[in-house]
């Protein structure tokens, strides 16, 4: 097999298995938290997560380049980490090697993003903003991690909400690489970043709404 047949057959299983996982992903959102068909949607999520980020990695050596490659440790990142919170519901629970492997690659991974920014920006090449938000995302969401890691948080449902915003973040990892394609009516800065400024936002309110519902759940 050629590499252009190679690099062709990762382009299709990389769009397919994306094209699933921007699917299946609301079904996740939308059904209740730990029922049968939320984690039926969400396993089918993650692996196809795991299959674009495979994919991806390999086009990036090939042909398509680092910052590809990046942002898919990026996205992949961010959906293992919310399914490893499932694994550390106990406050005391303790990371394991691949937890604290996979912060420090991710680490390192934002490291690249940022100095891949810093010298697109220099070449005023628009792509560098983007590199270094998600730079700067993931390089705080990894530092954080690792610090839990080193000093769990005290919060018996801190698990709940590292689930819940991994997750949606790796989501709008997924909507962003699909307007990405898909908006070219947008500025490329624009196509890439505002699914992350729109999804951030709801985030936020998601978050607020479960604290002040468990927040009520004790008072009661």
């Amino acid at each position: 097999m050629t590499a252009d047949l190679i690099f062709q057959a990762h382009l299709i299983l990389h769009v397919a298995t994306g094209m699933v996982a921007l699917v299946v992903a609301p079904g996740a959102m939308i059904t209740r938290k730990g029922g049968r068909w939320h984690r039926c949607w969400g396993k089918i999520y993650f692996w196809s997560m795991a299959a674009v980020a495979g994919t991806a990695l390999v086009m990036a050596m090939m042909r398509s380049g680092l910052f590809l490659g990046l942002v898919a440790v990026f996205s992949f990142y961010l959906a293992f980490t919310g399914v490893r919170a499932l694994h550390r519901k106990p406050p005391d629970a303790q990371a394991t090697p691949w937890d604290w492997g996979v912060s420090l690659i991710a680490l390192l991974g934002s490291g690249g993003l940022i100095l891949f920014g810093g010298q697109a920006i220099v070449k005023a090449h628009t792509i560098g903003v983007v590199a270094l938000v998600f730079g700067g995302i993931s390089g705080g969401m990894a530092g954080r991690d690792l610090w839990r890691f080193w000093r769990p948080p005290d919060s018996p449902r801190a698990w709940f909400f590292v689930h819940l915003k991994r997750m949606l973040a790796a989501y709008i990892a997924t909507v962003s690489a699909f307007s990405v394609v898909n908006f070219s009516f947008l500025p490329p800065v624009v196509r890439w970043l505002w699914p992350t400024v729109f999804g951030t936002i709801g985030i936020i309110l998601w978050m607020r709404y479960y604290r002040q519902k468990f927040a009520a759940h004790s008072a009661g």
